[in-house]
């Protein structure tokens, strides 16, 4: 069972329409591979970067800090993006972060079904998939499937929540913390947080703590 938020105004920063400065970022990139000033792979290992690493680790430490911090949990519940900024986190596509914390009645999933709207500041670039019309569709038609898809058996019990991310409202999953981390500090619990696991397409990894 699912639930699926919907907004009517769905208004978009659509993949296919950039503003002017990404606009000229994207032809003084291409320029600058053509003139062989860069190297493709190069400035491809820079965007896994933010895409994967620097990104994703902001986010990792808000959950680390509503994990165990009550009354940060309580102030990120009640307003996202006050609470995110409270860690200096911020800023273009950073607006109006709502957090959805997970329980062991509700799994939350996100999408965005009409384009790619995304929390940037906590989860830094979005991943291929996210902006794929499969992954746009079957989260909202089959969630438990495409959970299964990348490797996540939920409890029958467990429902899962389909949230419509929007301009408006980008959303931040608050993934439920595992057993066995009790007494663990910020910075391991925050090692463990995937990128993954705070769209809903996944779980912390407890393998991941160094």
């Amino acid at each position: 069972m699912s639930g699926h938020d919907h907004h009517d105004h769905h208004h978009h920063d659509h993949d296919n329409h950039f503003t002017p400065i990404e606009a000229r970022v994207k032809a003084l990139e291409s320029l600058m591979v053509e003139k062989g000033y860069v190297d493709p792979a190069a400035l491809d290992a820079i965007i896994e970067t933010y895409e994967t690493k620097v990104g994703p680790r902001n986010g990792a430490r808000v959950v680390a800090k509503a994990w165990t911090d009550p009354a940060y949990a309580e102030r990120l519940k009640a307003d996202g993006t006050a609470a995110v900024a409270e860690l200096s986190y911020g800023g273009r596509g950073g607006e109006h972060i709502v957090a959805v914390f997970n329980t062991c009645e509700e799994h939350n999933l996100i999408v965005c079904t009409l384009c790619s709207c995304y929390p940037w500041p906590v989860l830094g670039l979005p991943p291929v998939w996210y902006k794929s019309p499969p992954y746009r569709s079957k989260a909202v038609i089959d969630p438990r499937g495409v959970l299964a898809d990348f490797g996540v058996t939920l409890p029958e019990g467990q429902r899962i929540r389909v949230w419509d991310s929007t301009a408006e409202t980008r959303f931040l999953v608050i993934p439920l913390r595992p057993a066995g981390t009790e007494g663990w500090s910020e910075e391991q619990l925050a090692a463990i947080v995937t990128r993954d696991s705070m769209i809903g397409t996944g779980l912390p990894q407890l393998d991941a703590a160094s």
